[in-house]
């Protein structure tokens, strides 16, 4: 079964799910499209985000369903461990990477990365939200080396293409190095970047 992967390069969620369906060795293809609001789009995509997949039972929004639907299919590797709380808490880190620094991180991302503007008071609320975030995350990670233990999880993906952004807003927007002063996040993204698939969607994604 082959599955077509809507979204684009530079999104860091499109990035995640690519990055899994490398690492399980399933057929894809990559259909390019921006989100949208058109008329044709909307069936597969309500929102009109991406990324989304099409399958041959029909179309998956959401990152975090899209992962789940592909570890279901018992294709490759699952990145989840077999114990049913163990499993659990890794969903309770990627929860918290969405929820407490991309989405705070994704409020300057047009000053950032598309050449919009942003307040001083906007700037000093999401460093506020980020600062307690990466202090949240720390209370639940293990680091050792992976997020949650010695085993890589679908936790680290979503750290990968969540944090280095972030890291990315901190940087530019809010004077703040969290690449360096935050601890752990230098040693784990370098490790992720190790790894074939990760490797392989940055590369794509240099390309534009």
């Amino acid at each position: 079964m082959s599955i077509k992967l809507y979204g684009m390069n530079y999104s860091n969620y499109y990035n995640m799910v690519k990055a899994v369906l490398i690492e399980k060795g399933m057929d894809f293809e990559e259909v390019h499209v921006l989100p949208n609001q058109e008329a044709e789009f909307l069936p597969n995509s309500p929102m009109g985000k991406v990324p989304c997949i099409e399958t041959e039972h029909g179309f998956l929004t959401e990152t975090g369903v899209i992962i789940d639907y592909l570890d279901a299919l018992g294709q490759g590797p699952s990145f989840y461990p077999e114990d049913v709380f163990a499993r659990a808490k890794m969903q309770e880190l990627i929860r918290y990477l969405e929820l407490y620094i991309e989405l705070p991180a994704r409020r300057l991302y047009s000053a950032v990365f598309f050449g919009g503007s942003a307040t001083e008071e906007e700037k000093a609320a999401v460093k506020a939200m980020l600062q307690k975030g990466f202090a949240a995350l720390a209370r639940i990670a293990k680091f050792n080396p992976y997020l949650g233990g010695d085993e890589i999880s679908y936790a680290d993906f979503y750290f990968c293409f969540a944090v280095t952004p972030a890291t990315m807003v901190c940087k530019r927007a809010l004077d703040w190095d969290a690449y360096n002063e935050v601890p752990n996040i230098k040693d784990l993204l370098g490790l992720l970047n190790e790894r074939g698939s990760i490797q392989r969607v940055k590369a794509d994604q240099a390309k534009g």
